[in-house]
């Protein structure tokens, strides 16, 4: 009922002490433990060697900037797909996705996410949402889940009750949403009512819902997950809690007091992760709470009972990729990407052979869930080969530094292109900047919502992976045109 992280690429003689110790039944693999596919699947097979054949391999493999693997294709972030508005595209994605995952033998993708986008300034969710309509981004979810599915590996819809409306990010605070349960219900929970009779597995929220429970987060919430998921939303999956090292959780209660909390709140499986201390102090305390009784005998079986059936349903079976079909889907990446490329405002795009100026960051940094975004000088080098690029790179915090290069860059007749990199809005710093340049075109390679902080038609990609710049470039080429609907309102 333990899930927890290992600290690299193969198991020296601790870590394999230690899983030997406390058999965890999950392990979640992130960037720090993958180098290749057969390096993963080497380890893999190690892993299963200590926590037998019904061990829970899982994954963030959402799409976009959520992506923990280097050599498998780039899949689509899931507002890219939203803006692509294409089941059978999303289903097909969905597919791609577990090929690749099979070929490293994991059996379980925390995704797709549920939340909406229905809050423009959320710091944690943007492109990781299919968009704001309910309906709509459910429907594209579960097909890109029922592809997954097919292809052999176990979906998650997560967080629920939903982090859409959130300004802070629980990885640092405990974030709260006011809304009313009726509220709820009319929007937050319809796409977790949809997906509840398809889904295997939902991963909760570390956020406070008021109306609901005003003294503890979804994740801790009896009310909240049992009453509102399990007896009221009728689910009958697995639900694992989101990581409980997070700030929201780590914070604000014991390791071994959240975890007793959250099992017996609902939920089947706990994310123990971080160091090893922090592991083995919150399989003691689930230890000692089932020898005392405060978790009872018949929620421990009917935990392991749901555990059991998901890992019987998905097991690990590592499949080869095979190079044609591998091709194949590296195609496919590259052309849902450019589907979902949209545009904003009346674009003109540069003449080919044209002299460009390029402002943007000089680095995208890794942040929490997300990996690290493309730096400028990548874009630089994307753009040289049609145009006669000048490029003023500022320090992504301290971008008035070059403010008097970007004026004087005003004063010259040259079509001025912005692009911005970040998952976030922009600081007040740099949208200053991008005011000051008033650019002929903004390039919105991340955070769609930065449309608002830049004044200039834009062209959103929904990501940054090669597969949607090599996209972006076909369209700047007048090649293919951007025919994506951006699925969020942008204002």
């Amino acid at each position: 009922m333990v899930m927890v992280d290992i600290p690299g690429t193969s198991l020296d003689d601790e870590t394999r002490a230690h899983l030997t110790r406390f058999k965890p039944g999950g392990i979640i693999l992130f960037r720090k433990n993958i180098v290749d596919r057969g390096q993963t699947r080497a380890l893999v097979e190690d892993l299963k060697s200590i926590l037998g054949d019904g061990l829970l391999l899982a994954i963030d493999a959402e799409g976009g900037g959520v992506w923990r693997t280097t050599d498998l294709p780039n899949a689509p972030s899931a507002m890219c797909l939203g803006a692509a508005n294409d089941l059978g595209l999303a289903r097909d994605v969905g597919a791609m996705v577990a090929r690749g995952l099979r070929s490293m033998g994991i059996n379980w993708n925390f995704a797709p996410v549920l939340d909406l986008n229905n809050n423009p300034l959320n710091p944690v969710i943007s492109d990781r949402s299919f968009g704001e309509d309910p309906k709509r981004a459910t429907e594209l979810a579960l097909a890109w889940a029922e592809g997954l599915m097919l292809e052999g590996v176990a979906a998650c819809g997560k967080h629920f009750p939903g982090h859409g409306d959130t300004k802070l990010d629980s990885h640092l605070s405990l974030p709260t949403v006011s809304r009313n349960l009726e509220g709820l219900e009319e929007y937050e929970l319809v796409p977790f009512r949809m997906a509840a009779p398809h889904l295997p597995s939902i991963m909760t929220a570390h956020i406070v819902y008021p109306s609901i429970d005003p003294d503890l987060p979804a994740t801790l919430s009896k009310k909240i997950l049992t009453g509102l998921l399990r007896e009221r939303g009728q689910f009958e999956g697995v639900i694992v809690t989101d990581s409980m090292g997070m700030h929201a959780i780590d914070k604000n209660w014991g390791r071994g007091e959240a975890a007793i909390l959250s099992i017996n709140a609902g939920s089947d499986m706990v994310e123990a992760l971080g160091a090893r201390e922090a592991q083995a102090t919150t399989m003691e305390a689930l230890e000692n709470a089932e020898k005392n009784g405060v978790i009872s005998y018949q929620k421990m079986t009917a935990s392991l009972e749901r555990l059991h059936h998901l890992a019987t349903r998905f097991p690990i079976a590592p499949l080869d990729y095979a190079p044609e079909l591998e091709a194949l889907d590296r195609a496919l990446a590259s052309r849902a990407w450019g589907a979902g490329i949209s545009e904003f405002g009346n674009v003109v795009l540069p003449k080919p052979g044209s002299s460009i100026t390029l402002i943007a960051p000089d680095v995208a940094p890794e942040e929490n869930v997300s990996e690290v975004g493309v730096a400028g000088a990548n874009l630089v080098k994307l753009l040289s080969s049609d145009y006669k690029v000048k490029a003023i790179l500022h320090p992504a915090r301290d971008p008035l530094s070059v403010l008097e290069q970007v004026k004087a860059a005003r004063e010259v007749e040259d079509f001025i292109v912005y692009a911005s990199t970040s998952r976030h809005r922009m600081i007040e710093a740099v949208r200053e900047l991008a005011r000051a340049a008033q650019p002929d075109l903004h390039l919105a390679l991340w955070n769609a919502y930065t449309v608002a902080d830049v004044p200039a038609p834009a062209l959103m990609t929904y990501g940054y992976r090669p597969e949607a710049l090599g996209a972006l470039k076909r369209v700047l080429r007048g090649e293919t045109r951007a025919s994506g609907i951006a699925p969020v309102k942008l204002d």
